[in-house]
Parts: C-alpha cells; structure tokens; sequence
C-alpha cells in the first residue's frame, strides 16, 4: 500500500494489546480459533524468544518412544504450562513472534516491509531526508516500524523516523486526523519531546523527531542501550536497581506537570510508560503525542480494562503514572495489579502515591486526580526551574472533534470492561460450579430432597386414603376406625353389611389381613384393595353364623347370635 494510499473499506483495526490465551486440547473438542502446531513449532519459537534471556519451560526433545501415550500425555501438559509463562509475560504476550504464533490468520503481514513502502513513497516527495538503517524491534508495538534518519545537507546530525498504522481506537475523520497531526510539531512544553515533522494519511501516520543518545526513561532504569531490540532490553534486566529518590521526585513532577497541561487543553493521551518518557540531562520529556490520535491501545491497557472504575483517560494517565513511578522506585514493574503490598521505599511518601493509584483499594474506588498527586508531599516541596514557556494552539474546530474522539475512546473502554466483568463471574461461577466441595454438596442435597420428596408422597397418599374413607356419601362405610378394632378383612369374612334407604351394598375386599394402621401399609391397601357396591334390589347375601367361626357356642344360641 503506497503512504498516500486510502484505507481499505473493509479492513479491520485490531487492538493489539488484546491478551492471547492458548489451551492445548484434542483435535476432536476444538469449537472455536484453531491451529496447528507440531513440536518443531514450539522449538523454533523458543529459539527465536532466546533474545529475552528468559529460561522458558519448553519439555525437551525425545527421539525414541515419543508416540506413547503416556509420553504424549506429559508433553501436552509440558507445552500447556509453555504457553501459560508465555501469555502471563506481559512483554512477551505483546511480541510479535507470539502474536503470530497464537493468531496468524491476523498477524501474517510483513509490517517491516509496509513501513518501507509508506517511507519510500514519503521520500519521493522530501528528497532533503535519508534512511541510515531500520531500527529493528527497538519497540513493543507490531504496527510501528522506527529508522534511523539523517538530512542530507547535515550528515552528522541524526533523527528517528516512525511510522505507525492506525489503531482500534480511531474515531477522529480524516480531515481532523490529519490536520492535528500536522499540528503537533507546533507544540511547544519544557516536558514534551518535540516533533520535527509530522504528516499522515488515511491509512497511518508518519513523524519524525531528534534521535537522543541517552534514550529513554526505561533505558536508564534498565542499563540498557536505545538501539537494543525491546525484548533483550527490558525482558530480563541483569541489574535490578531502582532511582534515587531525588530523581523520582523531580521526574515524576516534570510528567505530572505535562499530563495537567494535556489535560487543561482538552488532549487525550492514555499512553504513559517509561519507555514513552524521553532523558534530555535531567529533564523528562513525553513522547508519543499522537498514539491517541491514531487510536493505538495503550501499554497497560491489559491492566486497567479489569477495573470498571478507570473509565476516563484522565483515570487511565492516573494509573500508568502508578506504574512509571513503581518503575522508577524499584527497578522493575510490578508483579501485577493491585499491589497488595508494596516493598521497602526509600521514602513513605513514595509508598502513599503508590498506594493511591496501584493498591486494591485504589482500583476499587477510583484514581485521584493529577492536581491531587501535586499537592502529595512527594511533589508538592520540588522547586522546577524552566524558562521555556507552554505553547499549544488548537483550533475550536478541533478541539471539539477531540472531545468527541475521547468520549468514543472512553466508552469503548467501558464495554470491554463491562465484558470482562461479565466473563469474569461466568469464569467464577463456572470453577465454583464445577469443584469437587460443591459437586459433594449437590448430591448431599440431592439425596435430601429425595428422602423428604418421599416422605411427602407417602404422607399424600395417606391423606387421600383417609379422605376416601372419612367422607363417603352412604354407599359404602369406612374400612377402618379408630372407634372400631374390626379390620376391613374380617368384616367381609362375617359378611356385615349396611342397609342404606333401602338399597342393599356388599362389600368385598381382597386386600391383605394386616391390621396395621401405619402410611405404607395403608398405600398398599389402596392399590391393592377392592370395593365393589350391588346395585338396589340385589339379594342379601346369607351371613356365615358366628358358630361357624367360634364353634364353642351352641346352636340354641344361633338365633340370638343372628339377631344380634
């Protein structure tokens, strides 16, 4: 694509900084983002992340015996806890060998080689500038290319040229986008590195700026030379060392006192790193100015997009202020974040600014404000001396595509955290649900529900048996009383009936003999007994004598017997 080319319709803008995970699982369970990956993969990639000086845990090689299943078992457990140390690093998750390696439907272009063909075409029509040599890598960023500069007619003087595409986040149109990159080399502040030449297109944006020996913040932090690639430079730094605490007051009021003046002016920024933060003697100054006008994520937007009280630029500038200063004091990034607890200081009022924008209770409740960070006792006693004085002029016009620009920046952050959050529970409830404590809890319940499930069948089926025999209209009496101790099997064996309204009915039952009263043998007797009911004018049934079942009384007293 040629550097005055348009933007594809149809191209998408992805968020870098969009953390990748990876779960090796068989070929046969896989639903969703796929790939292939042999053994080979997994040892060129770790060969090629060996700039890091980090000891990775890749399972080693075997020749023999490496189709067992057994061994095939390990190895996926080997290479799963690979990729686990791997996306956890948040240097290493943000590099483009791992990018390509996890997604390279997405990270298959060449971005060196557009970067060229965007400078190329650019020096066509500035012929005074000249390319020495691509600073390869000396940045974290894919889409951001860097190459070391010089004018022609001054030799010796050397410049740095970037060049970078356009971001998720870019909401400015055109016209706006291009005429305030134009406008940044007109900004002139004691603590903003400042821009030589600046034009841009549709498609990406290119600037030149000074090139500084010294480097950058982060440099000095992590003894490390400026032209390193980033992942040699910063991944494992040989010394851990922090600054002195002189230093750290003077350098975190210089960014304070910018971050104040972009903020006053309405300029959204969202992009403060050590690395973004420039060393001219003893002066910080902020580099990057434009990262938010082409809409590129932040650094640390991994770590303030899980807590859904950093939703303002403002708050986000807040909170990387939190991890340049835990940088600069310890000489080395924080662990993660919130910072339970912070290590020895060489100051408490260090310790209390750290505290209000990285602790658990700060990421809760929300940042302070950069005003309110000025008056810390950390900041408020250092005396600057710079006679250089502020100058940025933003038209009216822009200045309200830039409020526009930050509210839609703004509110994207707000759904992804909203996002998050919700991933988050279902993720919590998902572990919970699914742990061996809640699975012995559930069936405890479960055989609970079951006993009383029960209990209350049986005592339904009482209720209705006794209701069945309680509130009979006449055709048929009770089968059991408690007034009377004759059960329902010996009053159809004596052959007892009842004359009601002149209608005779004969009952018959071939239930069981038990007599007793107790809910399971009453439900048995209702399933198992029978009522059967004469129609009027049936013939009564001759009653068996009571000689017949007591065959001590005599038969003169058969018929009083009868009659009663």
């Amino acid at each position: 694509m040629a550097f005055m080319e348009k933007l594809p319709a149809g191209k998408v803008l992805l968020d870098d900084t969009v953390p990748l995970t990876a779960a090796i699982e068989a070929s046969q369970s896989l639903q969703s983002h796929t790939i292939v990956r042999r053994y080979s993969d997994f040892d060129l990639l770790n060969n090629s992340l060996q700039i890091a000086g980090l000891s990775l845990p890749l399972p080693p090689k075997k020749l023999i015996g490496n189709m067992d299943r057994e061994f095939i078992a390990e190895r996926q457990k080997g290479l799963q806890n690979y990729l686990n140390v791997i996306t956890t690093n948040h240097i290493l998750s943000n590099c483009e060998l791992v990018k390509k390696f996890l997604d390279p439907n997405n990270y298959s272009a060449n971005y060196t080689e557009i970067a060229l063909q965007h400078v190329s075409m650019f020096f066509r029509s500035e012929p005074k500038w000249e390319v020495v040599e691509p600073l390869k890598d000396i940045g974290w960023r894919i889409r951001k290319k860097y190459f070391l500069m010089k004018i022609k007619n001054q030799p010796k003087e050397r410049l740095v040229l970037s060049w970078a595409d356009l971001g998720p986040d870019k909401y400015l149109s055109d016209k706006d986008f291009q005429c305030l990159i134009k406008l940044l080399p007109s900004c002139l502040h004691p603590y903003i590195y400042r821009v030589t030449f600046a034009t841009a297109n549709e498609s990406s944006a290119l600037l030149i700026r000074m090139f500084n020996e010294k480097g950058t913040l982060k440099d000095l932090i992590y003894k490390a030379k400026p032209k390193d690639p980033f992942l040699k430079k910063y991944c494992n730094p040989k010394k851990v060392q922090g600054l002195e605490l002189q230093q750290i007051k003077t350098y975190g009021r210089q960014v304070l006192e910018v971050l104040k003046f972009l903020h006053d002016k309405g300029f959204p920024y969202g992009h403060l790193h050590a690395s973004n933060v420039m060393l001219d003697g003893d002066t910080c100054r902020l580099l990057d100015l434009e990262n938010s006008l082409l809409g590129l994520p932040s650094f640390y937007r991994s770590y303030f997009s899980q807590f859904r009280k950093i939703n303002t630029l403002e708050s986000v500038d807040v909170h990387c202020f939190g991890h340049l200063l835990y940088e600069m004091t310890y000489g080395r990034p924080p662990d993660s974040v919130p910072v339970d607890s912070f290590p020895p200081a060489p100051s408490m009022a260090v310790v209390a600014v750290l505290e209000s924008t990285l602790s658990c209770e700060a990421c809760k409740n929300g940042m302070p404000t950069v005003s309110r960070l000025l008056q810390m006792p950390l900041f408020s006693d250092v005396l600057l001396t710079t006679s250089e004085k502020p100058q940025f002029k933003i038209p009216t016009k822009l200045k309200e595509a830039l409020r526009i620009a930050k509210e839609c920046i703004e509110k994207r952050l707000i759904e992804e955290q909203k996002q998050i959050h919700q991933h988050r529970r279902l993720t919590r409830a998902q572990s919970h649900h699914g742990s061996e404590e809640e699975r012995k809890r559930r069936k405890i319940l479960a055989r609970k529900k079951s006993k009383r499930s029960a209990v209350e069948n049986n005592e339904e089926h009482s209720a209705k048996y006794s209701n069945s025999n309680n509130s009979g209209s006449g055709a048929s009496s009770p089968l059991t009383s408690p007034s009377s101790p004759t059960p329902p099997s010996t009053a159809a064996a004596l052959g007892l009936g009842k004359r009601c309204k002149g209608r005779d009915v004969r009952v018959t039952s071939t239930s069981s003999t038990s007599t007793s009263t107790s809910s399971s043998s009453l439900t048995s007797f209702e399933h198992r007994g029978a009522l059967t009911v004469s129609t009027p004018g049936c013939e009564w049934r001759e009653p068996r004598g009571l000689t017949q079942l007591h065959p001590e009384f005599p038969k003169r007293n058969f018929e009083e017997s009868r009659n009663l």
